[in-house]
């Protein structure tokens, strides 16, 4: 199977916000970055479409994928920051409990949010039932988080490896033959 996965555009947030969970807008480049993913992956036919439900996911598949059924699935979501969403990386730092966690971001949970570890079984169901499809090609519009998990997934490497050497950028594709 030859998986793509599709992060999506920039959003309309400031630089320094984590916004996880948090349903963001897109950025005013929505079009332009739509028509670079478009353009990368046409003469694709995709036997299933996946996608986050969040806007700024759901807006790029449906820009994509306009004739076609597109399933929102919840696991697609990007982590879960809980009390930190909307606010700046370096408030959830100055906070002691953001500092911790900072330090420790790959094994202890949010603030009233997920952990890494609980992302990484959402991320591992949803790949496990894909994988029983018996499926040529999957097309997933997702978040970075989501796809570097992904990749640890199919490469059979830690989460750290990937959030070290992986850093999808807005609006990319990454593809997979599993």
């Amino acid at each position: 199977m030859k998986l793509f996965l599709i992060r999506h555009t920039s959003v309309a947030v400031k630089g320094g916000i984590c916004y996880g969970q948090s349903d963001v807008g897109v950025a005013d480049s929505f079009e332009e970055e739509k028509k670079r993913v478009a353009a990368h992956i046409e003469n694709i036919q995709f036997d299933e479409i996946y996608s986050s439900p969040l806007t700024r996911c759901k807006l790029l598949a449906e820009g994509l994928f306009e004739q076609k059924e597109i399933v929102f699935d919840e696991r697609l979501k990007e982590l879960n920051f809980g009390d930190w969403e909307l606010k700046t990386w370096d408030d959830i730092y100055a906070e002691p409990k953001g500092k911790v966690w900072m330090d420790n971001f790959l094994t202890l949970p949010t603030l009233n949010g997920e952990s890494y570890p609980e992302m990484v079984k959402r991320i591992a169901l949803f790949f496990q039932e894909l994988k029983k499809g018996k499926l040529e090609s999957v097309v997933v519009v997702t978040h970075a988080g989501v796809i570097r998990i992904f990749k640890s997934l199919i490469e059979n490497k830690s989460i750290s490896e990937s959030f070290e050497s992986f850093k999808p950028a807005y609006g990319s594709v990454s593809e997979f033959e599993i």
